[in-house]
């Protein structure tokens, strides 16, 4: 196969390249295109008011990889390298692999997920891997089984493009125990907001957060990492709640005659 690599921490990332060089000695053609620096939590966005540059790097991946920073964000560097840089399209786009787990509703907010998404939206199937620690350096169980993935989807494609969003477990790869199918579940966070003054006497704020710790459903992303289990969470880019379906046209119904809504 062909497949693109990107991620959101960066070209020099050590997540990226463990994903670089494990995929290096399969038969499979790499192309690796990430931000020139790191984008996280930039979720979809797009690079609209400036020019996007690339350069193209040598020396830190393996032979045979073709690797380019990008000026701009995760999202860019998907839709520059399926329209500008590649001159065949990937039948796989893989993102990460990322430093912190992107669990539950973490999604909307990822530069990882949102990478790999941008491959779906192009008709590409896209796998985002998360790494579910901000400090745990050892990306080798992780990158072991992006590799067997990767294989599977080569033996047994995917029957649409989808995007699998997978976690795992920062632990060694002998206490990993297992695989599974999850679903979202919900994470919350406590958001900080530290007030600063900067040198010229300006106020400003910095970001951080605290996740507050629920209780998870079992069928979920959270719950199964915290079980020790890699989990595997399939995605569309459709958010339409179509439970809701039914009450919005009876709710249109009864505010016909006050904002002229039409239900079909």
């Amino acid at each position: 196969m062909n497949i693109l690599i990107s991620n959101d921490d960066g070209i020099y990332a050590p997540g990226v390249r463990a994903l670089a060089e494990a995929l290096s000695d399969t038969e499979h053609r790499i192309t690796v295109v990430c931000p020139d620096r790191e984008r996280s939590a930039t979720g979809h966005a797009l690079t609209l008011q400036e020019p996007l540059r690339v350069d193209q790097i040598s020396g830190i991946y393996p032979q045979g990889i073709e690797a380019w920073a990008c000026s701009g964000t995760p999202s860019d560097t998907v839709k520059l390298a399926l329209d500008a840089l590649l001159v065949e399209r990937p039948d796989l786009v893989l993102s990460g692999i990322n430093r912190g787990a992107n669990l539950g509703t973490d999604v909307l907010y990822s530069g990882t997920v949102s990478a790999a998404m941008e491959g779906v939206l192009e008709g590409v199937p896209s796998i985002a891997f998360s790494l579910s620690s901000f400090t745990h350096l050892d990306y080798s169980a992780a990158a072991n089984f992006a590799k067997k993935m990767v294989q599977a989807i080569a033996d047994y494609p995917l029957e649409e493009p989808i995007l699998l969003n997978v976690n795992i477990p920062a632990i060694a790869e002998e206490d990993i125990c297992g695989a599974v199918v999850t679903r979202l579940g919900i994470r919350r966070y406590r958001d900080q907001f530290e007030k600063r003054i900067d040198p010229r006497g300006k106020t400003y704020y910095w970001l951080s957060g605290v996740i507050i710790e629920e209780e998870a459903e079992p069928d979920t992303d959270i719950q199964a990492i915290r079980d020790n289990y890699i989990t595997v969470t399939p995605l569309k880019y459709d958010l339409t709640y179509a439970a809701a379906m039914p009450f919005m046209n009876t709710w249109t119904d009864k505010l016909a005659h006050l904002a002229n809504f039409v239900t079909k």
